[in-house]
Formats: structure tokens, C-alpha cells, sequence
């Protein structure tokens, strides 16, 4: 209904230019920043004042004087101001129907048609499998199915996937560790053939009473100690790497075993999270492919050899980017070689009309790199294809003020220890407020309160993530959604079986800008999918608590006046865009904090 509208101004004003001799005008319309400056604005007077040999302000007047002629239905007025804006103000009635729009949407409310017969695939997280998921993968994590959840709600079609970069150096190390440090006793040799035929000598995440990554970490870690400055273990490592790569049976068994651990775990906390990959990649499956795409690139005349037998990009004079090795002199390949294999499969698996690959901001030269060179190669073309970056991750703490996190200084913080931080955190709450503690509905406000505190930022900056300020129901929190969103239920639950409100108010009074807010939306998600960003969605989920708590402060909505079948309606709507918001953040709602 508001898109039918604001499609009616703009073709408004587009025709009052075209009057006026102006060929294809473009009219943009946007959110006023406040109610005294109407709903909407443009600037379209002051960019096409000097074409048209006028002054802003007089064409804007001008424009105004024919718009407000025009009596389009659910436009108050048009107003210009200095130096030539042109400020729309909606009608109450229309703002009442619009509120009525949203009730009758329900769900639906917010839907776009912005990527409507559009395929996206979006691939995110594609941990290490040779370690436990941080918080970096976290906020990687949360990043790409926000954009998931994003996309559908904007018409696209998406596929969520994934990549596990399971083989090599690192990989060998935790079969290793594996077969070193997790022995049932100190008899039992670090031997593959051994372990192949007595399996049992070893201990399983299941014996040790351990998360399957929490294991694999452990491998992993032990076997890097081991491995750094001790020539006889170096060897045993990179003896494993080549007995895989000539397809050993033994060390592929083992390989299969100890990834499966990896890959449990890691799909533990994936479904904790609520998300999943709809696809997953295995770079065993492709990785030697990529090697028959630099050939085929190298013999058209796209790539360089060097003299060493190196084959090289030729992007600097078309892309203006540096050149990047491809194949090693050795024969070997690298991973913009696989991603080669690897961005051909997803194009001819999917179909799609954008590849996203959300990965962190180091990757940003590898990433247009890998893109220029699939365009020369004839996959896809660069505006195929999109690089998603996100900001550092830091823990905040009173004790030890905000750090950065490495695996290598041992200052890792898992995701799993972030949830269960917070969900700790808010059963003490219970506790302390005499309520029952109930784990079921601490778990859902936990992974609520670290998902919006993940994502309110913009996703390029950095971020400290803290516990105690993101269960905050006063604050800048997820809680505090949730917390209003509780508020609107208690209050229609009350009020009983919902009625249709049949006499409109004359004036909005106090709900004057909390109505308001909720005409945008539909506003703030198309503003989303143009940044690949929710956090305007988060944003925009604090800003209508904010309103609603501001005026349920002033109101009593259960008051039998004429007004209340309003009152009540406002308040169903607001719940419904606050649900529909957390929707896409991946947060479930509760009936009660």
C-alpha cells in the first residue's frame, strides 16, 4: 500500500520534469529525519535546477504548487523548503490505513519484491575443521544468514552454503595429535598401521565425555607443540600429507575418522545457532580441478608463465590490480587456484545471478583477484559476484578491558562459551529476581541477546562483544526488543479477541511519531539488501521500542475510551514489526522475560 503511494509521487513529480523538458528523470524519495520535515523528501530541484536554468527553490515551489493541485490520495501536503528539498506529509487516515495494512500483512509485512526471480547463493563461515568455532566465525556466521534471511524477504531465491578446507599440513597434524596424545593407554604406539587394526586402543569424543571439536582442538593444539622444533614428528606429519595425496588407505581411513569429529561439532553449533548451509563444499572434491583452469587460462594467452615454470595473472592492465601466482613452479596449487574449481561448480550447480562470499576484509585483494581472473576464464562476470567483509570480534570484560582474540595466544573465546556466558548470566537474573529459572527460555534470550548484539553495528566495523550490556533490557540490546515485544502480547492478550478498529482518530497525539516509524519498513529492508547489511534492521528494531515505550509511558492502551480499538491496533502492528525484524535477525521470540 505505502510503495503504491510513494510510487504516485514520484511519478508526480518525474512528469512535472518531463513538462519541463527533462529526459528520463530520476526521483528519488527519502525518509525525512523528522516529522516536522513530513514522511519523505527529494532533492529533485536542486539536481536539476541548473539544467532547467532555475533557481532550487523557485523549481521546487513550482513543483510543489502542481503536486499539491494533483489531490493524491493519502498525500497531505508537499512543502518546499530552503535551499529547493521538496518534504511530502502522509495523511492521519493513511497512516491509520497503513497500520491496518500491516495487521492484515502479518508476516508477511515487510516483504519486497526488490529481487523478485532472482537466485543468490551466499556462502558463510566454512570453519577450519581442524579447530573449534570463535567468535570470529560467530559474527561471519551471523553476517551471511542475516543476509539469508535478508534476501528471501526481498523476493530472492537463496542457497546457503559452505566450504571445508580439509586437507593438508593442518589437517594431517590433527590425525597426529589424534594418534598421539589420544591413546586409551601410554603401551599403545603412534602408529597409523597399528591404529588401523586395533581402533579400539583410542579414544573417541564419546569416551572422554567431549565436544567432538573441543576434541579436535585438543589434536590439533597438542600436535603444534609437538610439532614445532622436533624434526622426527615434522617428518611423520608431512609423510602423512603425501600418503593422503597418494590415496593411502590406512591414512585415508584415519583422515575420514578424525574429520568426522570436526564435522559433527561444528554442525552441533550450527544448529544451536539456528543456521545451516544448504550445500557443503569439500575441497578434497575439487582442489586438483582448479589446476586444468590455469592450464586452460595459460594456453589462451590469459595468464603468464614465469621462469621459474610459475603461471601468473594478467590483470594489472585491465583490472589494474597486482598479478597473483595461480600455480606454483612445483606444479602445485594454491587456493585462488581452487576457487577457480571451486566459483565454476557453484555457476553451473546453481544458476545463480549472484555468488556472495562472506569472508573477512584481509581476503579483499584475493577475492577481486579470484573474480577478474573467473572473468577472464569466461564463468561469470565481476558484477557476478560480491565480497561480504565484517569487522574484528573483541570480549569486553571489567578485568581485562577489551582484547583482541588469537588461537595462538590461547585468548580464544568459543562460541559455545559466549552463549552459555550470557545464558549463565541471565538464570542468575532469574534467580535474583525470584523468578523460576527456566533453561529453555534462557537459552532463547541468550542466543537472542548475542545474535543482536552481534549485528546491531555495521558489519565493517570492529566490535567488542559484552556480556553484561547485551542483556540489558534498559539498553542498546536485543533484550530490550524482546522485552517491548513481551510488553505488546501481555497487552493483546488482555485485550482479548483482536476487532478491527471501524472509527478513525482524528489526531494522533502522542502516537504521532511512533506511528510514524512504522511506515518504514519496507524502507529499511530494501536499504539493507542495497548494503548487504542488517544492522539497519536492528537499528530500526530499537528505534520502534523506543517509540513504543515512549508512548506506552504516557498511554493507558486498555482504557474502554473510543480510542482504545486504536490503541490496541497500534500496539498489535508494533509487535508485528518487531517480530517480523527479529525474523530476520534469526532471533525467536518468548511470551515472557
Amino acid at each position: 500500500m505505502l510503495q503504491e503511494l510513494t510510487t504516485r509521487i514520484q511519478i508526480a513529480v518525474g512528469d512535472f520534469l518531463i513538462d519541463k523538458g527533462v529526459e528520463n528523470p530520476v526521483v528519488l524519495l527519502e525518509r525525512s529525519n523528522e516529522s516536522s520535515f513530513g514522511e519523505y523528501a527529494t532533492n529533485v530541484a536542486m539536481r536539476y535546477a541548473k539544467e532547467m536554468k532555475s533557481a532550487p527553490l523557485v523549481l521546487a515551489q513550482e513543483m510543489v504548487e502542481k503536486i499539491n493541485r494533483k489531490d493524491i490520495p493519502g498525500l497531505e501536503k508537499a512543502q518546499c523548503v530552503a535551499p529547493g528539498f521538496i518534504n511530502f506529509f502522509l495523511t492521519t487516515e493513511y497512516k491509520q490505513k497503513h497500520i491496518a495494512s500491516i495487521i492484515a500483512a502479518g508476516e508477511s509485512f515487510g516483504k519486497i519484491t526488490l529481487l523478485q526471480d532472482e537466485k543468490w547463493v551466499i556462502e558463510h563461515t566454512s570453519p577450519n575443521p581442524n579447530k573449534a568455532m570463535h567468535v570470529g566465525h560467530l559474527r561471519n556466521n551471523l553476517v551471511g544468514m542475516g543476509l539469508v534471511r535478508l534476501l528471501k524477504k526481498a523476493g530472492a531465491e537463496v542457497v546457503s552454503d559452505g566450504i571445508y578446507n580439509n586437507r593438508g599440513i593442518a589437517i594431517a597434524k590433527v590425525m597426529y595429535g589424534y594418534l598421539a596424545f589420544m591413546k586409551g593407554s601410554d603401551n599403545v604406539p603412534t602408529d597409523i598401521k597399528y591404529w588401523y587394526t586395533h581402533k579400539r586402543d583410542w579414544q573417541t569424543p564419546l569416551s572422554r565425555g567431549q565436544k567432538p571439536d573441543l576434541f579436535v582442538t585438543e589434536c590439533y593444539v597438542q600436535a603444534e607443540a609437538d610439532f614445532i622444533g622436533n624434526p622426527e614428528v615434522e617428518k611423520l606429519v608431512r609423510q602423512m600429507v603425501i600418503d593422503w595425496e597418494a590415496n593411502d588407505t590406512e591414512t585415508w581411513e584415519l583422515w575420514e575418522q578424525v574429520l568426522s569429529y570436526s564435522y559433527e561439532g561444528n554442525h552441533r553449533v550450527l544448529n544451536r545457532l539456528g543456521s545451516y548451509w544448504d550445500k557443503v563444499w569439500y575441497e578434497h572434491e575439487h582442489y586438483e580441478k582448479g589446476k586444468e583452469y590455469v592450464q586452460k587460462g595459460f594456453k589462451k594467452g590469459l595468464f603468464q608463465k614465469l621462469e621459474d615454470g610459475a603461471i601468473l595473472t594478467n590483470l594489472e592492465e585491465k583490472y589494474a590490480l597486482p598479478d597473483t601466482v595461480l600455480l606454483k613452479s612445483d606444479g602445485t596449487s594454491l587456493y585462488i587456484t581452487q576457487d577457480l574449481a571451486l566459483t565454476d561448480l557453484k555457476k553451473q550447480t546453481y544458476d545463480a545471478d549472484r555468488l556472495v562470499w562472506v569472508v573477512g576484509p584481509e581476503q579483499s585483494l584475493s577475492f577481486k583477484q579470484l573474480f577478474a581472473a573467473c572473468e577472464q576464464l569466461g564463468i561469470g562476470a565481476v558484477a557476478d559476484f560480491s565480497h561480504v567483509t565484517y569487522g574484528a570480534v573483541g570480549l569486553k570484560s571489567a578485568e581485562k578491558g577489551t582484547f583482541k582474540m588469537s588461537s595462538r595466544a590461547g585468548t580464544v573465546v568459543l562460541i559455545d562459551d559466549v552463549i552459555d556466558g550470557v545464558k549463565n548470566t541471565i538464570l542468575q537474573r532469574f534467580i535474583d529476581d525470584g523468578k523460576e529459572p527456566n533453561k529453555e527460555v534462557a537459552e532463547t534470550l541468550a542466543l537472542g541477546a548475542v545474535k543482536f548484539a552481534f549485528l546491531k553495528s555495521d558489519r565493517n566495523q570492529d566490535m567488542a562483544f559484552d556480556v553484561e550490556q547485551s542483556v540489558d533490557v534498559a539498553g542498546d540490546s536485543g533484550m530490550y526488543v524482546l522485552y517491548t515485544f513481551v510488553r505488546t502480547q501481555s497487552i493483546l492478550r488482555k485485550a482479548g479477541e483482536y476487532v478491527t478498529p471501524t472509527n478513525p482518530v482524528a489526531e494522533l497525539g502522542d502516537a504521532a511519531e511512533l506511528v510514524r516509524s512504522l511506515l518504514y519498513f519496507e524502507d529499511v529492508v530494501k536499504k539493507s539488501v542495497d548494503d548487504l547489511s542488517v544492522h539497519h534492521i536492528a537499528q530500526y528494531a530499537l528505534a520502534v521500542s523506543a517509540e513504543f515505550n515512549r508512548w506506552y509511558a504516557k498511554e493507558t492502551v486498555l482504557d474502554g475510551s473510543k480510542t482504545e480499538p486504536f490503541k490496541v491496533a497500534l500496539t498489535k502492528a508494533v509487535g508485528i514489526t518487531l517480530e517480523n525484524s527479529l525474523v530476520i535477525l534469526g532471533i525467536e521470540t518468548v511470551d515472557q522475560i
